[in-house]
């Protein structure tokens, strides 16, 4: 599990395709302190696994799924990427649950200056996002949590301080560049409690999720 407060921007060394798979080498320094091999790392908020450490790089696999749902495709050596270690136990829980599971990617529609802060608006490439992304509510962009401002017909935005700015990658970012998308798992979770069973969730029977829509509707859920 993460935060989605970004510990550093790493950089793209190297990568290796093949097909719908990837390798990246990404050099870092704050988060090398005590990586370990087989240790959770979020790149641009994709939980991914260290495979194997050097000197101040780490390398991990991508795995078609990944590369399908992510922008992590679109990354070239010498990219930017924000970095996040896994949540220490103890540790300040700053941002907010962020799973590191992608649920799509969006575009940036527009940058724009609003006195101290950077407004971003956000077109997801999947209009299915919109029913979890709600105004206050959190969101994970890139890895970043962050607060929606705003929710509009065919996007969504958020404002941005400049001290996050100038320490993610959202400070390379322009209109047209992609964005990686995790929406608030609570909601993700109540709305599969919701609808499990029914015919738009794989035609299963209402008795085979366990909880039956009478229970639901005696506490209130439906």
């Amino acid at each position: 599990m993460f935060t989605g407060l970004i510990e550093e921007v790493g950089v793209l060394r190297s990568v290796s395709t093949g097909g719908e798979m990837m390798v990246l080498s990404i050099t870092a320094s704050v988060i090398m302190s005590d990586l370990k091999i087989g240790d959770s790392v979020s790149v641009n908020g994709v939980c991914l696994t260290a495979t194997s450490l050097g000197e101040r790089y780490f390398n991990v696999d991508v795995m078609p799924q990944t590369y399908r749902n992510s922008n992590l495709k679109e990354l070239r050596i010498g990219s930017k990427m924000n970095l996040e270690r896994a949540m220490a136990a103890g540790g300040r829980f700053g941002g907010h649950i962020v799973q590191g599971h992608v649920d799509g990617t969006g575009t940036i529609k527009s940058v724009k200056r609003d006195q101290n802060a950077v407004v971003f608006e956000i077109t997801p490439d999947h209009n299915s996002l919109f029913k979890f992304i709600i105004p206050k509510g959190s969101i994970t962009i890139d890895g970043i949590s962050l607060t929606v401002v705003n929710v509009g017909n065919s996007f969504f935005s958020v404002s941005i301080i400049p001290h996050t700015l100038g320490e993610t990658v959202l400070a390379h970012k322009r209109a047209g560049d992609s964005i990686n998308i995790e929406c608030d798992v609570l909601g993700k979770y109540v709305d599969h409690l919701l609808h499990y069973g029914s015919a738009a969730h794989n035609d299963k029977d209402e008795s085979s999720s366990g909880i039956s829509r009478d229970f639901l509707a005696a506490n209130g859920f439906v």
